[in-house]
């Protein structure tokens, strides 16, 4: 497949996630985030592994724990106390600031290049969220934006992790594996953190299938796919996609205001995604000349 529809189908994952807050608030019940993750993601990791029928091998379960701890559990507890303590426009900042993570990581655990334009895209981007998300009233809570930045972190890590880990399996078993892992990590904490969650309804139950379904199984099938594909700086651009999402779906949906700024902001998103693709192209054209 080329590389333009590599990237595009990419992309609709993280433009799916950003419609999770949506659903979030208006589907399911609210004051249960970590339980919430886990019937997200286990249910569809269980799912897939009865599809593809194969458990990672032993040499490799360390590794899928660790990648299910950095996708999923450790990314998704940071996110929820980063959102409760935070307003949501500076969590989404903080959570923007991952692309110039992933240069960094990728730089240590894979001996990428550091280019000044993969750079400047993820500067722009960042640029482009804060307009896009952050208020005039943002406050800062050091806890708050410990975990938002350790989010970020976990996301950037596990994103890297993915790419020097390639099992000899294919995307789909890949996916399974990782979100079981991920899921399985969350029951613990969800038992300990929070109460016990009430029967949910049949708009909750469709909420669930959603996220399980479009926003865990089918996104992180793409996103995995295109880990292996794209060059971790591109692919980290990507995920600017879902406050932009986030942003028009509540415009579109719930009737909220889109100012000036927001739209400027989303199009110095868009742009920056679009920058730090043509930043990636150089690599691409350089590692595959000697073939």
């Amino acid at each position: 497949m080329s590389r333009p529809a590599d990237l595009i189908l990419t992309a609709l994952a993280p433009a799916i996630w950003g419609s999770t807050y949506f659903v979030t608030t208006e589907f399911l019940p609210q004051g249960f985030p970590i339980t919430l993750s886990v019937l997200r993601a286990l249910p569809a990791g269980l799912l897939l592994l009865l599809l593809v029928r194969q458990l990672p091998p032993r040499a490799w379960l360390g590794r899928v724990l660790l990648l299910g701890a950095f996708n999923f559990a450790i990314f998704w507890v940071l996110l929820f106390i980063s959102a409760y303590r935070l307003p949501g426009g500076v969590a989404a900042t903080l959570g923007a600031t991952q692309p110039l993570i992933v240069l960094l990581l990728a730089r240590l655990a894979l001996g990428s290049q550091i280019r000044p334009l993969s750079v400047l895209a993820a500067l722009a981007g960042l640029g482009g969220v804060a307009l896009l998300v952050l208020g005039p009233n943002a406050a800062l809570d050091p806890l708050g934006v410990a975990a938002g930045l350790g989010g970020a972190v976990s996301m950037a890590a596990g994103t890297v992790f993915s790419r020097k880990w390639q099992p000899p399996v294919p995307p789909l078993t890949f996916t399974a594996w990782q979100l079981t892992a991920g899921g399985l990590l969350l029951v613990p904490v969800a038992l300990i953190a929070e109460p016990m969650m009430p029967m949910p309804d049949a708009r909750a139950l469709g909420g669930l299938l959603y996220l399980g379904l479009i926003g865990a199984a089918l996104t992180y099938l793409l996103w995995f796919r295109g880990i292996a594909r794209i060059e971790p700086a591109a692919i980290a651009m990507l995920g600017m996609m879902s406050p932009v999402t986030a942003v028009l779906l509540g415009w579109l949906a719930l009737g909220q205001d889109l100012s000036g700024l927001q739209m400027i902001g989303v199009g110095a998103v868009l742009g920056s995604v679009w920058l730090g693709q043509r930043a990636a192209r150089p690599a691409t054209a350089s590692r595959r000349a000697p073939a």
